[in-house]
């Protein structure tokens, strides 16, 4: 598997999870890495990425409260979220920077109010 998300599940409002993507070495090493979401009936859209040297950037909405990091060791980037709201609701997924574009299977994030 070339890139697996997990950690997903549902909280309250408030509350927080780490969303974890798996990446293959050869993935890893020379793409970034994003965090994207897609909510019921919307398209999607990019939430965190992460370079290949660690340079970050964040959706408006996610500002101060995820956080985007990636452990060079195990070929993981996590999405830590924090003060979760019941808009955060949505598919999560991690896609590599390829060309194509390489998506993880998503993992669902539910926040309840």
């Amino acid at each position: 598997v070339q890139l697996q998300a997990s950690g997903g599940g549902s909280v309250q409002a408030g509350g927080s999870l780490r969303l974890s993507c798996a990446a293959s070495e050869i993935i890893f090493a020379r793409n970034g890495i994003g965090w994207y979401r897609q909510a019921e009936g919307k398209q999607r859209e990019l939430v965190a990425g992460i370079t290949s040297t660690g340079s970050t950037n964040y959706e408006d909405s996610a500002k101060g409260r995820f956080t985007i990091s990636r452990d060079n060791a195990k070929n993981m980037v996590y999405l830590q979220m924090n003060s979760l709201k019941p808009e955060d609701s949505a598919v999560y997924y991690c896609a590599a920077d390829t060309i194509p574009v390489l998506w993880g299977q998503g993992t669902q994030v539910t926040v309840s109010s």
